[in-house]
């Protein structure tokens, strides 16, 4: 990993290089993901339904509205999905709290496994569906070409999904930097410090009273009067 500090950000608050987020592997990894989850949704919400001489349009792969129905669900929220983490990705820096950062990993580990299983099934899916497509099916070879795209760009979803899945388990096994977060930072709240004392340094403070007798004496004795000698 080439990050420092918690999960692999820098230090909180810490100013972002845009060149150097650009070169990162897991936003070019994101970048690529986002391109193959609009090429596959494009391709068959453009291109993935026929006419067959009637009103009525049918899906390309096998005349299974169920194939074409999830690629483009599988894409489209591949593509908001990438949007998302891309700018989570941009902002995770700015994230002070220990806790919602380890969140913000858990959460991708789970979605980027999870969605790169299922392009792995709408992979074997479109390409069982499209195996079994007869050229009567499609006059004038009509959507073949989207239909070799959408396939071909589910598996290559499978590699970048995979792929930042496994840069997120390295953040995440990366761990944290104890010593760049306070306890504040750890509970999620911003840091505080306790107000300067206004004694010299050094100096303690006597809380016991001494007493002290007053500087002049009261002599109630009576004056005694001499008699001159002549």
């Amino acid at each position: 990993m080439d990050g420092v500090g918690s999960f692999g950000a820098g230090r909180t608050g810490s100013t972002i290089d845009p060149i150097s987020f650009a070169k990162q592997p897991q936003t070019i990894l994101r970048v690529l993901s986002w391109i193959f989850s609009l090429v596959v949704f494009a391709s068959i919400v453009n291109e993935g339904y026929v006419n067959m001489g009637s009103e009525r349009l049918h899906c390309i792969f096998n005349k299974n509205a169920d194939a074409c129905n999830y690629g483009v669900f599988v894409g489209l929220v591949g593509l908001l999905a990438c949007s998302f983490f891309f700018l989570l990705d941009y902002k995770f820096a700015s994230i002070s709290s220990v806790k919602d950062r380890k969140k913000a990993i858990m959460v991708e580990i789970g979605f980027s496994g999870f969605w790169a299983f299922l392009y792995f099934v709408s992979f074997c899916f479109l390409a069982n569906q499209w195996s079994q497509t007869t050229a009567d099916e499609l006059p004038l070879n009509q959507g073949a070409d989207a239909a070799r795209a959408a396939i071909a760009f589910s598996f290559f979803s499978i590699i970048t999904w995979a792929g930042l899945t496994v840069r997120a388990v390295q953040k995440y096994l990366l761990g944290t930097d104890m010593t760049l977060f306070t306890t504040e930072h750890m509970d999620g709240g911003a840091p505080t410090q306790p107000y300067p004392s206004n004694s010299p340094v050094g100096e303690t403070t006597e809380t016991s009273e001494t007493y002290q007798s007053p500087p002049f004496t009261e002599n109630n004795a009576a004056p005694t009067y001499q008699v001159p000698i002549y």
